[in-house]
């Protein structure tokens, strides 16, 4: 009888189970801070032991806590070495370098923190952000997020732009 009534209760366990973790990651909100494309990068002073770097494309800057991103929008964005983050920093340039003019959108930063700025192309580079190594510079698969949605319309926009 006992295992009867247990076998009874383990799909009702499993069902509190999924759905106590469903609320909880619904509270959960984005901590990337930057979704972007990449079209072009310069590293500054040189390839090999950078300092500074500029990355040009397009990007959605977090707002606030939760899932908020502002508008995408082109533009580069100008930062140096994060102090006794060094290696992390140059290790997450290459990423940059080799997802340049490819189209993919990537992921980088962190939400909470100073916010970088996107500087519009043609302004001359002064004051880089300090880079921040929130979650690593990741590919992004997901085409329906907002961040990624807006950014994948700028690119076609700007393409469009540029054939013209």
């Amino acid at each position: 009888m006992k295992t009867n009534r247990l076998s009874k209760l383990q799909p009702l366990s499993l069902i509190i189970a999924l759905l106590g973790g469903s609320a909880l990651t619904s509270l959960a909100s984005d901590p990337i801070g930057i979704y972007a494309y990449v079209d072009k990068v310069v590293l500054e002073p040189n390839d090999a032991t950078p300092e500074r770097i500029q990355i040009f494309g397009g990007f959605a800057l977090a707002e606030g806590a939760g899932y908020e991103y502002a508008k995408a929008q082109p533009g580069y964005m100008y930062f140096k070495l994060k102090p006794g983050k060094e290696e992390i920093c140059r290790n997450e340039w290459k990423d940059f370098k080799a997802v340049a003019g490819t189209g993919q959108i990537v992921s980088f930063g962190t939400r909470y923190g100073n916010k970088p700025t996107v500087r519009k192309a043609g302004v001359k580079p002064e004051n880089p952000d300090v880079y921040a190594t929130g979650w690593g510079m990741t590919k992004t698969t997901r085409t329906d997020y907002g961040p990624v949605k807006d950014l994948t319309a700028l690119r076609q926009a700007n393409k469009a732009e540029l054939s013209k």
